[in-house]
């Protein structure tokens, strides 16, 4: 299930970057939550953000709409 949404994330974000290589995404598991820190680029993350946040929401809205198997909420965060 991790490894479902991980792969969907990177498969969006990808594209969106320049320096593709510099994209991170580590998972975090919380009572509540699983949390992915996603950490690109500086010069890339006006990208993934959009304007007035735009891209980032739209991403969310597709991750947060995959069914899991898993009762704990998924959250998306972009780390500096």
């Amino acid at each position: 299930m991790k490894e479902d949404v991980k792969d969907l994330v990177l498969a969006i974000v990808t594209p969106l970057v320049t320096k593709p290589e510099k994209i991170k995404l580590e998972v975090v598991e919380s009572d509540d939550f699983m949390e992915y820190n996603l950490s690109v680029d500086q010069e890339d993350i006006g990208r993934v953000i959009g304007k007035q946040g735009r891209v980032i929401k739209a991403i969310r809205t597709l991750v947060y709409s995959v069914r899991t198997s898993n009762p704990k909420k998924v959250r998306i965060n972009i780390i500096d």
